[in-house]
């Protein structure tokens, strides 16, 4: 699997006139060498290296087959890449501009000044839009934990409960499931904050008659899933109902459209149009979706502006909704990976809203 990516990395190399490429973004480097620790690697494709430290070089031996080479204290990751690309004998060499510091970027420069060194943007990134049948497995996995924690967790949500304390509850429970860890910090709100669509826990108590939105992702084996709910604590207003039903029929329209050979702007209009007919228009401020894969953030993006043409094996999530200041908000998301013909809907939990 590693071999093949890195043959893949090298021809994308050979077609930008680059003889190697060091890697330094953290998922980068564990899609292409299967590394999970924390240092560089180079890639030239006949000949690859991780270099880190004492910490990681055990760990680095048993999860790659990448020649590893440690560093000692103080010693710069820089210093060690240069001095191999030199004995390789190569002459221009390209870096992942976007995942360095200001002082990791003059670190770099400062030990290649007879080196060409060429900035490069997503290479590695563009081979990871595509997930093959072990990638699609795997955030497969991560899907089914986070659909098991959503029925784990309705057993605790009832008025008193306070939003810290379930998103306690609800990761202690994906954990023992299998997921290493969250895919990210998980969104655990009631109330009026439901109009926040990145809103952050707090000791906020559930109180009846409360919207509660819960958006929140494990992972398996470094890959994964993202979702959304939305629900209600005692029987819903007509105004709840209704903005519910409006977002849950817009994503709905977006997923019996989605396929390949469309852009991602696409599915976004068909979901925003149908929105701002039902009169929602200025409260759905954010994409319809996005790319998930060993980021929770990746490409493609669906989006008014997206030109990405969407093919099958891209994962993406679907994810309309309606954010009212001082009343609250909805959003219902699924993860769904794209067919042959349509797509595959990785996510299983109930969509009808829930009343408890």
């Amino acid at each position: 699997m590693f071999q093949v990516r890195v043959n893949n990395l090298a021809k994308k190399l050979s077609e930008n006139n680059l003889e190697g490429l060091i890697v330094s973004k953290p998922e980068n480097i564990y899609y292409i060498s299967g590394f999970s620790g924390e240092g560089i690697a180079i890639i030239t494709g006949s000949q690859n290296y991780i270099i880190t430290d004492f910490r990681y070089s055990e760990q680095a031996k048993h999860e790659t087959s990448f020649e590893v080479v440690e560093i000692g204290s103080g010693v710069s990751h820089f210093s060690i890449a240069h001095n191999i690309i030199k004995e390789l004998g190569l002459l221009t060499i390209g870096f992942e501009r976007h995942s360095l510091t200001v002082k990791e970027y003059d670190n770099l420069i400062s030990h290649f000044k007879n080196i060409k060194l060429l900035k490069t943007d997503g290479l590695i990134e563009e081979l990871r839009i595509i997930k093959d049948e072990n990638e699609i497995t795997f955030i497969k996995n991560a899907q089914k934990i986070t659909d098991k924690a959503f029925e784990h967790i309705l057993g605790f949500i009832k008025p008193g409960e306070s939003e810290l304390d379930l998103v306690a509850e609800l990761e202690y429970f994906m954990k023992k499931s299998g997921s290493k860890k969250v895919a990210f910090e998980t969104i655990l709100i009631s109330g009026p904050k439901t109009s926040l669509p990145h809103g952050i826990p707090s000791e906020r108590k559930l109180q009846y008659g409360d919207f509660v939105t819960i958006d929140f992702g494990a992972r398996f084996n470094g890959y994964c899933s993202d979702m959304t709910r939305t629900i209600v604590i005692g029987k819903p207003s007509e105004q709840q109902q209704s903005i519910y039903n409006t977002v849950l029929r817009a994503q709905i329209k977006a997923l019996e459209l989605i396929k390949p050979g469309l852009k991602g702007k696409d599915i976004d209009y068909v979901a925003r149009d149908y929105i701002s007919e039902q009169g929602y228009g200025k409260n759905f401020g954010h994409g319809l979706g996005h790319g998930v894969g060993l980021e929770i953030h990746e490409e493609p993006r669906l989006s008014p502006k997206s030109e990405s043409t969407l093919l099958p094996g891209m994962v993406v999530t679907v994810e309309p909704g309606i954010y009212i200041e001082k009343f609250g908000g909805v959003r219902i998301e699924d993860m769904i990976v794209l067919t042959e013909n349509g797509c595959e809907n990785l996510t299983h939990s109930e969509k009808r809203l829930i009343c408890l």
